[in-house]
């Protein structure tokens, strides 16, 4: 630590809930070794047993004074004193040390703001969990839904998802993303009461984690791929070993799907296990068949058939409204007459 001023020196000592207690920096363990008091105003704080098991003595449920501070800090020739800041930071009593210090009347001590512990990568989804957790427990509608309630929820935000993509909004994806992540977190929860077969967001994740790395040993393993061609076809590779037991190429092609991408997938899996696909020249009759032969022909060439068809309806939208503009009488001149 620095030489300690005539005037102190107080360190707000922050740390994060989202963090496991007792993994604090070096810097945060020097502060706190060599400081001359140490004070906490939440004597549930969960760092304090493991300050203690420490070897500091850390006083809890302390009533945080800015002024008895700032004249406790000036006692003695200079004094340091570290507050163990709760997860909202003391606004109290940064707000009073901020009124001492804009007064120019008070000779304040050194101010400094300590990190003890930072958020890793996506600590804040476990926030997401605990609010969740809460939600079921505590909401009457949260606390009844099961899976199929949410089925209706989840097509939505998929789609609310795919159309904040196609329009390139920035914004709008952010939030659609943060939506597709609470149906998922909410049925993991939903998961987690089943009184037979209960499983929870971390078996979610587990889940994940194993199939990711599985299926990626050219980033895990010691298989090579340097191009995107090659890791397609590592991939594939894989996966066909995976369902090698399957009686057929459709098992696992969910039907609940829209029409188009169904027939895409079908037409795809039937092209890969080398069957025939479906052509205008089809035994089939109808509209049904002739948009299947489209499907597939557009599988074939690499085009996304419902992605096509959004994009043509919207042209298609602007079109209308374009001549529904064109079509309503305008308003005639002013008569300056």
């Amino acid at each position: 630590m620095n030489e300690i001023p005539e005037t102190g020196r107080v360190v707000l000592l922050t740390t994060t809930h989202r963090v496991a207690p007792g993994l604090l920096s070096w810097p945060a363990w020097e502060a706190l070794r060599t400081a001359d008091r140490v004070v906490c105003a939440d004597p549930a704080h969960p760092q304090l047993p493991y300050v203690r098991d420490a070897g500091v003595k850390a006083e809890a449920g302390v009533e945080l004074d800015a002024r008895a501070l700032v004249e406790e800090c000036a006692q003695g020739g200079g004094r340091s004193v570290v507050v163990l800041a709760t997860a909202e930071g003391e606004p109290a009593l940064t707000d009073g040390l901020a009124r001492l210090a804009g007064s120019g009347r008070v000779a304040m001590p050194d101010l400094e703001l300590l990190p003890g512990s930072y958020d890793l990568p996506g600590a804040r989804l476990l926030d997401a969990v605990q609010v969740m957790d809460r939600i079921r427990r505590e909401c009457p509608w949260s606390a009844l839904r099961t899976h199929e309630d949410l089925l209706k929820y989840g097509v939505e935000e998929v789609y609310e998802l795919i159309d904040a993509i196609e329009r390139g909004d920035r914004a709008e994806l952010r939030e659609e993303l943060g939506d597709v992540l609470l149906q998922v977190v909410f049925h993991a929860r939903i998961a987690q009461d089943d009184p037979d077969e209960p499983f929870g967001i971390d078996d979610v994740a587990g889940t994940l984690v194993e199939k990711l790395v599985h299926r990626h040993p050219h980033v895990f393993g010691d298989d090579v791929a340097e191009t995107a061609a090659e890791v397609e076809t590592h991939w594939q590779r894989r996966k066909a070993l995976e369902k090698s037991d399957r009686s057929s190429v459709t098992e696992g092609i969910p039907l609940g799907q829209p029409a188009l991408s169904l027939a895409a997938k079908l037409a795809g899996r039937a092209r890969t296990a080398g069957l025939p696909a479906p052509s205008p020249e089809s035994p089939g009759e109808g509209v049904g068949y002739a948009l299947l032969a489209l499907a597939a022909q557009a599988e074939r060439e690499g085009v996304d058939p419902e992605a096509a068809l959004r994009a043509a309806a919207r042209e298609y939208r602007d079109l209308i409204q374009q001549r529904e503009q064109r079509a309503q009488p305008q308003p005639e001149p002013p008569d300056h007459a």
